[in-house]
């Protein structure tokens, strides 16, 4: 063998019982036996060998490449992580597209200078990918992206010949690789797209294998209908559907995931294929101009600055934000305090970094919506924020069920990223199994690990099995925990001093070794 932990506890991502065995990884594979031998010997004692695991919603697509040691999701034991979430990123595009985006999701992934944007298409990202990154990587096609690149930024029903356009690029993207598609309903353009258009492409991708991951219309006011919707999209369009960051959040979804779970098991017990991931936090994240109501907006970056810079548009969104509800802030009228920026892009406003919207606002003296407005001048939509609206109890009985795996949604750029990016799997198995005890360490590992491996249909990875790619981690379940912080969110997590990726050490020792040796997993 290249390497042999000896006499190690597994936790072989089944939910099965931990048992003791040798483990060896030979030519990138993993050999499972009694008595082992190998160049390199680590006595395992008490710590727990577990598959790599998948982090099935991440926002890692220009970091990934911009700082491939990846550090932050390689600390946490992550081998595998799935990007182009939330109907938003970075292919397939054309140059105009491209510049677009570049611009919208500055806030998400930030605009790095003199980065090389050297493909287009699906596949052509998927090859920059397999020339050297941390983990392993799947791609979903953004269902906002086509609606870009096919329909522009217009708040509008498609054509049939811009439908059949789209239809075209999702098919193009999962041929080349794509393992689904993803949605963003709260954002835009995706946001404009009605049922029909969605069935119309997750048809598309049911057909090819794939599965729908949506960020649905609102986790707020209307939330449990909106996951309905997206259980009867996938219905009609018989499609696999896994729902992202299914959290009830707002206080007017409190207490209310009984009924969101009675839902899905309901479609499930009628044969539906549905899975779902959650963070183990209660703050949300996203860019700041994402809370805007999408009628302003449509049109693009441009556009929407215009009307910011309008008095009587200000006064519009003004009333739509605090009123009445913005589709943009999931249907609630926005509670400024709960709204705090976490990542500007212009020196002048780093003061506003670490603070509400109320609290900077009280501060300048201006109202909270004359601050957001001005910040999201000044910044051209390029800032940050986090949303303090989420329910301890909703996330414990989201996590409880049958088909929950795990995802960070994290943000790797700005000031003060979320501390998810850094954080969520450690989190998981230190808060939520050793000391809460919501799950045990079996099933925990099973949930991000062996059931996030079958939503990919990767057929040799997630499992502690022999032949299986040693994708793997090694933590110590007495001391794994999250260290990042809100105030200080880029730590590496304690008591994960082993991962493995592809069978080559990323961490060692607890200390990265810059190792690059993940790629692309093509569906």
């Amino acid at each position: 063998m290249d390497i042999v932990f000896r006499g190690a506890r597994i936790a072989d991502g089944t939910g099965s019982p931990l048992f003791r065995s040798d483990a060896g990884i030979r030519d990138g594979r993993i050999v499972l036996g009694e008595s082992l031998t190998g160049r390199r010997m680590i006595d395992a004692g008490d710590l727990v060998l577990a598959p790599g695991f998948i982090d099935l919603h991440a926002h890692s697509d220009l970091q990934i490449l911009a700082a491939p040691d990846h550090l932050a999701k390689v600390s946490q034991g992550v081998t595998t992580e799935v990007l182009g979430q939330d109907g938003l990123s970075y292919a397939p595009v054309d140059d105009a597209t491209l510049a677009a985006l570049r611009g919208q999701l500055a806030g998400w992934n930030d605009d790095p200078a003199g980065f090389d944007w050297n493909w287009r298409t699906v596949g052509e990202y998927l090859d920059r990918l397999d020339a050297g990154i941390a983990v392993n990587a799947a791609y979903l096609v953004p269902q906002g992206t086509v609606r870009l690149l096919a329909v522009g930024a217009d708040d509008r029903q498609a054509t049939e010949s811009e439908m059949d356009r789209m239809r075209d690029l999702v098919a193009t993207a999962l041929d080349e690789g794509a393992a689904g598609m993803s949605s963003g309903l709260t954002y835009t353009p995706g946001m404009y797209a009605d049922d029909e258009e969605l069935i119309a492409l997750c048809e598309v991708v049911g057909a090819r294998g794939g599965y729908y991951s949506p960020h649905h219309r609102s986790y707020g006011a209307g939330a449990l209908e909106a996951f309905a919707e997206m259980v009867d999209v996938c219905r009609r369009a018989r499609c696999p559907l896994h729902l992202a960051h299914a959290t009830l959040n707002f206080p007017v979804n409190e207490g209310r995931a009984p009924e969101l779970l009675t839902l899905l098991d309901e479609a499930l017990d009628g044969g539906m294929d549905i899975t779902l991931d959650t963070y183990p936090y209660l703050p949300g994240a996203t860019y700041l101009s994402a809370l805007l109501p999408s009628w302003s907006a449509a049109g693009g970056l441009d556009a929407t600055l215009r009307r910011l810079s309008d008095v009587d548009e200000r006064e519009r969104i003004r009333v739509t934000l605090e009123e009445t509800g913005s589709d943009g802030a999931h249907g609630v009228p926005i509670d400024w305090a709960a709204i705090e920026i976490n990542g500007v892009r212009r020196r002048e406003n780093t003061h506003l970094v670490g603070r509400s919207v109320a609290e900077s606002a009280r501060a300048n003296g201006i109202t909270p919506a004359e601050l957001f407005f001005d910040t999201l001048i000044s910044e051209r939509l390029g800032t940050s924020c986090l949303m303090h609206v989420g329910n301890e109890e909703n996330v414990r009985a989201i996590m409880r069920h049958r088909t929950h795996t795990g995802g960070s949604d994290g943000l790797l750029v700005g000031d003060r990223p979320h501390p998810r990016a850094w954080g969520t799997f450690p989190r998981y198995l230190g808060h939520y199994v050793r000391e809460l005890g919501v799950l045990g360490l079996a099933e925990c590992v099973a949930h991000l690990t062996g059931r996030a491996a079958a939503r990919l249909r990767l057929p040799d990875r997630g499992l502690v099995k022999d032949g299986y790619v040693a994708d793997l981690v090694l933590f110590d379940p007495e001391t794994v925990r999250d260290t990042a912080t809100f105030d200080n969110p880029r730590q590496q997590a304690e008591g994960v001093p082993y991962v493995f990726v592809n069978g080559v050490a990323a961490i060692d020792g607890g200390r990265p070794t810059g190792a690059l040796a993940g790629h692309s997993l093509r569906h």
